[in-house]
């Protein structure tokens, strides 16, 4: 009775122990600026903005202090999903690519973001992408 107890003590310790995580893709920032690398929040031209996705759905938006758009919550889904990013200077297209996680937690990670359309000028930047609006 003795070996029971201690081995399902020890057996509840190890499943107790057993880390539950969850590996959340990052969140993409874009920084808008006109030709002349100005940041368009910043000056006040950019007012208005929205991303949507391609079932229609909004997708949440935020600003950081330091006037980039921060766009949460995309990219927890295996494969690619199109969506929509309106503002008051030009609408534009992006679509994101995304896959399982590959690690010791569950998650997805982004794999690639594709801007589509005429005249889109984006360079991926370190930790963020800038976008030319005109």
């Amino acid at each position: 009775m003795k070996k029971i107890f201690t081995f399902l003590l020890v057996a509840l310790l190890f499943i107790s122990c057993e880390k539950d995580c969850y590996n959340a893709p990052l969140p993409i920032l874009f920084k808008f600026v006109d030709s002349n690398d100005e940041n368009l929040i910043a000056n006040g031209t950019l007012t208005t903005y929205s991303v949507q996705d391609e079932d229609n759905n909004s997708v949440q938006l935020s600003k950081t202090s330091d006037n980039m758009i921060i766009v949460e919550n995309v990219g927890a889904y295996n494969g690619t999903k199109k969506y929509k990013f309106f503002s008051n200077i030009k609408d534009l297209d992006f679509s994101i690519q995304s896959s399982e996680f590959n690690g010791g937690c569950d998650g997805y990670q982004i794999n690639k973001l594709t801007f589509t359309g005429i005249d889109i000028d984006v360079t991926a930047e370190k930790g963020y992408y800038k976008i030319v609006l005109e």
